[in-house]
C-alpha cells in the first residue's frame, strides 16, 4: 500500500536531512552543464571552449537578443569543435538550496545595472528613458530579450566553479578557451593548472585576474593570451578600475617571456562595442579578430 504525503511533510523530510548534515546525499550540486557540437571535418586542430560572464550563462554565445547568429555559430563557420558551458549554478547546471549547501542568497542584476555596467547607456530611468551611447553596436532594440537571460549568481561558489571548469579541461583539452567578464578568472587559474592543455587563452573584457605575485606565470610561457577591450570605458567608474587587475597580470606575462597581446577595439578603429560585444551587429568583426589572432599562434591546421 502506498502512502501519500502531502508538500509540508515532503518539506520537513527535506529539511530533516539538510539539518542532518545529508544534504550532498539528498540533492546533486556544484555540477557544470556542458554542451558542444563537433564538425565532420574541423579546420581547427584542437576545440574552442566559450565560458560566459556574471549573472549570464552559456546563452551569450549561442545566439544574439536581435535573433542573429552568435559566436558559437561563428565559430563552428569557422571549422573549429565548439563547447558552451553554463557553470555552477547557471541555467541548465541548475542550483541548490541556500544556506545548507550554497553559503549566500543569490544576486539578480537590474535591467538598469545591465544598461549602465555593460555600458550600453550612461543612463537608464525605471520606466522612463534609457540613453545609449553615440555609437553603439549593442542593438538596444533587442535589449527587454536579453535582460531575459540573466539568472541568479552567487558570491560564494567559486572554488566550486573552478573545480568544474578545471575537471572540463582535464576532460576535452587540449583546446582553446575564450572567457567574459567573471570567466576571466577562471580562465586564466584555469591555464595556470594546465598549462599544457590550454594552447590559447582569449579573455573578452576580464574582470579579475589572479594576483601574480602569488601565482606562477612563468609557467604559462607556452601559452599565448590575448585580452579585448571594448569602447565607452572612460565614460563609466567602474571600468576604470575593472582593468588594473587583467593590465598587471598581462604586464606579469610579458616580463616572464610569455606572450600576452591586447586588443583595445577603439584604439583599432572598431568603436561602439560594449561588454557584450558577441552581441553587437558588428560581433562577427570582433569574432574574426580574434579566429586570426589564434590562426597567427600557428594553432589552425
Amino acid at each position: 500500500m502506498k502512502t501519500l504525503l502531502d508538500s509540508k511533510s515532503v518539506h520537513s523530510q527535506i529539511d530533516e536531512l539538510l539539518l542532518s548534515g545529508q544534504a550532498q546525499t539528498a540533492f546533486e550540486a556544484e555540477q557544470m552543464y556542458v554542451q558542444f557540437i563537433k564538425l565532420a571535418q574541423p579546420k581547427a586542430k584542437v576545440p574552442i571552449l566559450l565560458w560566459h560572464g556574471g549573472g549570464l550563462s552559456g546563452v551569450t554565445w549561442e545566439s544574439k537578443p536581435d535573433g542573429k547568429p552568435g559566436w558559437q555559430q561563428f565559430f563552428l563557420n569557422a571549422g573549429y569543435d565548439v563547447y558552451v558551458s553554463d557553470a555552477v549554478e547557471r541555467g541548465r547546471a541548475s542550483w541548490a538550496r541556500y544556506p545548507e549547501i550554497f553559503k549566500t542568497e543569490p544576486m539578480f542584476r537590474t535591467k538598469k545595472e545591465a544598461w549602465e555596467l555593460f555600458r550600453i547607456g550612461p543612463s537608464y530611468e525605471v520606466g522612463g528613458a534609457r540613453v545609449a551611447f553615440e555609437g553603439q553596436q549593442f542593438p538596444v532594440e533587442a535589449f527587454d530579450q536579453f535582460a531575459k537571460q540573466g539568472v541568479p549568481r552567487w558570491a560564494t561558489n567559486d572554488a566550486a566553479t573552478q573545480r568544474a571548469y578545471d575537471a572540463l579541461v582535464d576532460r576535452v583539452c587540449p583546446c582553446f578557451v575564450v572567457v567574459h567578464s567573471q570567466g576571466g578568472n577562471f580562465g586564466f587559474n584555469a591555464a595556470l593548472a594546465a598549462p599544457d592543455k590550454i594552447k590559447a587563452l582569449v579573455a573578452v573584457e576580464p574582470s579579475g585576474a589572479p594576483d601574480p605575485a602569488k601565482v606562477d606565470v612563468g609557467k604559462l610561457n607556452g601559452v599565448p593570451h590575448l585580452i579585448v577591450w571594448g569602447d565607452f570605458r572612460d565614460k563609466v567608474a567602474v571600468w576604470q578600475k575593472l582593468p588594473i587587475a587583467p593590465t598587471k597580470y598581462r604586464d606579469a606575462l610579458v616580463a616572464a617571456g610569455g606572450k600576452a597581446d591586447v586588443f583595445d577595439l577603439p584604439l583599432m578603429g572598431i568603436k561602439g562595442n560594449g561588454h557584450m560585444m558577441m552581441m553587437d551587429r558588428n560581433s562577427d568583426v570582433v569574432a574574426k579578430l580574434i579566429h586570426d589572432w589564434i590562426a597567427k599562434q600557428g594553432l589552425l591546421n
